[in-house]
């Protein structure tokens, strides 16, 4: 299916790892040119430089941190210079998780911090993409969430965050939808990334058994007997900034293999 994308300039924060390193990659086989951002140089510029060797697309790297306005602004001026427009933002720059511990012994402050490093950091980035997308007549953004936004359990921080996000996709939704521009959100739920391979591969040296039987064994304990990668998430995300998907913004979408126990109506 050709998700009539090439030729679109992206944003991707969150770009140098996990979902949204995937996402980068799987627009850049679309024929997006991309801007990935993140706060570490040296595996920025290795995302960037693996990607485009494999698509040979534009792909840039800028340093960015979304906890700070000015790096947030700079950022999008530069890829919006650099790359000519601004189409698509991929918004996935965020520790996985949050802070552990419910009501009595999370800090207070690791909440605070959550809170400002995915929903203020995100809402910073759609306000400085917005202009370049309204100038186009055309957007799309994608805000990766979590599933604990609807199944917290006992933990705080994590849930709050999510929640938030989706709250906020809807809002900008709502706000830009005459402009051309649609918003959704994504709530994975357990995904395999870089990050979680090497904390299995640790259980798996601890247990004195293989990767691959490891990662079996928990796929033979989901409902579809399959654990979902980062890949599998990205999938999902470029649809959503197809043109194709113009009948879907303000949603939230779950894509965690039918891992949660929740129905929504």
């Amino acid at each position: 299916m050709d998700l009539q994308l090439r030729g679109k300039k992206a944003v991707v924060t969150g770009g140098s790892r996990g979902i949204g390193k995937a996402i980068a990659l799987r627009l850049a086989r679309e024929g997006v040119d991309v801007a990935i951002g993140a706060r570490s140089e040296g595996p920025l510029r290795e995302a960037a430089a693996e990607i485009a060797t494999e698509t040979g697309r534009t792909i840039l790297p800028i340093v960015c941190d979304t906890m700070d306005g000015t790096s947030v602004q700079r950022f999008m001026e530069r890829a919006a210079a650099e790359l000519g427009a601004i189409h698509i933002l991929a918004n996935s720059a965020a520790r996985v998780g949050g802070a552990a511990g419910d009501v009595e012994a999370v800090a207070i402050d690791d909440v605070i911090h959550d809170f400002e490093e995915k929903v203020i950091g995100y809402l910073r980035c759609a306000r400085e993409a917005i202009p370049h997308m309204k100038a186009a007549g055309w957007g799309r953004i994608v805000n990766i969430s979590g599933g604990s936004g609807r199944s917290p359990g006992t933990q705080i921080s994590g849930g709050v965050r999510n929640a938030a996000t989706v709250n906020m996709t809807k809002a900008l939704a709502n706000a830009l939808g005459s402009y051309g521009v649609t918003v959704n959100a994504i709530y994975p739920g357990g995904t395999l990334t870089e990050v979680i391979l090497e904390q299995r591969a640790e259980q798996a040296r601890q247990r004195g058994v293989t990767l691959a039987s490891l990662l079996e064994e928990q796929a033979s304990r989901t409902l579809i007997k399959y654990l979902v990668t980062a890949e599998d998430i990205a999938n999902v995300a470029v649809f959503l900034c197809s043109p194709l998907a113009i009948g879907i913004t303000g949603e939230a979408i779950a894509v965690n293999g039918g891992g949660s126990p929740d129905v929504h109506f």
